[in-house]
């Protein structure tokens, strides 16, 4: 069962994403049956199978691939199990805040400030995954620059390197733009509570003042001796 998939996630047929790699929609049915001859796990509407940008980023693959398209298949199989595994062990489940919303101004602001904090956390986390990224391509232009250097001499096994390094280089592509789609999933969902908790806030604040000025107008003009304080619970 597919767990990377995420909420509101857009979906694509088989007509789309034909447009979108610029191959025939017979093609694109085609690459989808080797991969799941392989064991690749598309979402299913019934038969008809549904695509998401992961998918795309492995028909793309497969579509500009020079090795035979069942060894690329297989491959693919085994990056996209991997992805699955990692993902399983580091999705977080986030409860529901408003369950626990504090109704106190204070202790709202304390709450406000934390989610602000969490959000300036997740930025940096990003920055810093940019920068990991940035020095793995640093790493993986070296390594291929002695691999040039080298390739006079060692003939066939230059070409197996050269092949490894590239899929090393892929397969931590596709690791980094999971986590970062993950981090900004995080940074969005931060900002949409603190909106929410603001709006819950002035809505508090505006039912406040809306009392103050009822209680006003009942203590100066009272209707009899008790009829003030009744009024208090009237509305």
């Amino acid at each position: 069962m597919r767990s990377d998939i995420q909420p509101n996630e857009r979906a694509f047929s088989s007509k789309e994403v034909a447009e979108e790699l610029g191959i025939a929609t017979p093609t694109v049915r085609k690459y989808g049956q080797i991969l799941e001859r392989n064991g690749y796990e598309f979402l299913k509407d019934g038969d008809r199978r549904i695509f998401v940008q992961s998918d795309i980023r492995v028909l793309i693959a497969l579509r500009d691939s020079e090795k035979p398209l069942e060894d690329t298949a297989k491959d693919l199989v085994f990056q996209q199990k991997e992805r699955l595994e990692g993902y399983d062990e580091t999705q977080i489940a986030i409860s529901d805040t408003y369950e626990n919303l504090p109704h106190d101004p204070n202790q709202l602001n304390e709450f406000l400030r934390f989610l602000v904090s969490e959000l300036a956390a997740a930025r940096e986390m990003n920055v810093q995954l940019k920068n990991d990224m940035t020095e793995l391509k640093t790493a993986v232009s070296r390594l291929q620059q002695d691999h040039h250097d080298i390739s006079a001499n060692i003939g066939n096994s230059s070409n197996k390197t050269y092949t490894k390094i590239e899929k090393l280089a892929e397969q931590q592509k596709i690791q980094y733009e999971t986590i970062l789609e993950q981090e900004k999933q995080t940074i969005d969902f931060l900002q949409e509570e603190i909106q929410n908790i603001r709006e819950e806030q002035r809505k508090e604040w505006r039912s406040q003042d809306d009392f103050n000025k009822r209680l006003e107008i009942v203590i100066q003009k009272p209707r009899d001796k008790w009829g003030w304080l009744f009024s208090l619970f009237r509305k």
